[in-house]
């Protein structure tokens, strides 16, 4: 199964050189699950030609926000609800979760109560039923849903942290391709332009331990499936 990458921003500095792209960390996060990919680099207005250009689509991260007036993410929003018509599989994580919840309809804003950054617990709803722990780093958030989707998932943070939209598409606001190396390294990249007291709270819970095999496996399910399975 053939997996279009739509890469939104990109690793700086020695971030960069030490971790590698975001995309670089989606292709290891699903390595061994039988996908191949192709990255696009939206960000720099490289595009697909045809949302049949892949089998489905994985939207990344990104420093930008949905609601900027820039004209690589109005092409990528017509791209999304062209994929979307079209019935291809969607995931979104974190920007890719908010232009989704956008381009569909809903209301994505820079969130009044500032920033979720760190190892960050969710609570699952049905059919999942569990509770799971994934690498934050947002202060934008979706604080309307668009007609027909449905939240699967929360933090006392975050309301609409897990979305599906039937069997098209299922986004998330965390980053499930962060490992704990990476998380540290870019709170400590950052830690001058965030409050001291969240930098400390991140800090105290990084080592709980990531689940980064379960949001593996529940986007492989619903990428080749178009369901999703507790782990």
């Amino acid at each position: 199964m053939k997996i279009g990458i739509l890469q939104t921003g990109h690793v700086v500095g020695e971030l960069l050189e030490n971790h590698g792209d975001f995309d670089g960390m989606f292709r290891k996060l699903l390595d061994g699950y039988g996908f191949e990919f192709e990255t696009y680099n939206v960000v720099d207005n490289e595009f697909p030609n045809s949302p049949t250009q892949a089998d489905g689509w994985l939207i990344t991260g990104s420093a930008h926000g949905a609601y900027e007036d820039l004209p690589w993410i109005a092409k990528l929003e017509d791209f999304l609800r062209q994929t979307y018509a079209k019935d291809v599989p969607i995931v979104g994580i974190c920007f890719g979760h908010q232009i989704l919840a956008k381009a569909m309809g809903g209301e994505v804003v820079k969130y009044d109560q500032g920033w979720s950054i760190g190892n960050q617990a969710y609570a699952l709803a049905a059919p999942l039923d569990e509770k799971v722990r994934v690498v934050a780093w947002h202060q934008d958030q979706v604080t309307k849903l668009p007609e027909h989707a449905e939240c699967l998932g929360s933090s006392p943070f975050c309301q609409n942290a897990f979305v599906r939209y039937g069997n098209t598409a299922f986004t998330m606001q965390a980053h499930p391709e962060f490992g704990t190396a990476f998380g540290k390294d870019l709170m400590e990249y950052r830690k001058d332009s965030l409050p001291h007291p969240l930098i400390e709270e991140a800090r105290a819970h990084f080592d709980e331990g990531l689940d980064q095999e379960k949001m593996a496996a529940q986007i492989t399910s619903f990428f080749k499936e178009r369901t999703l399975k507790a782990g």
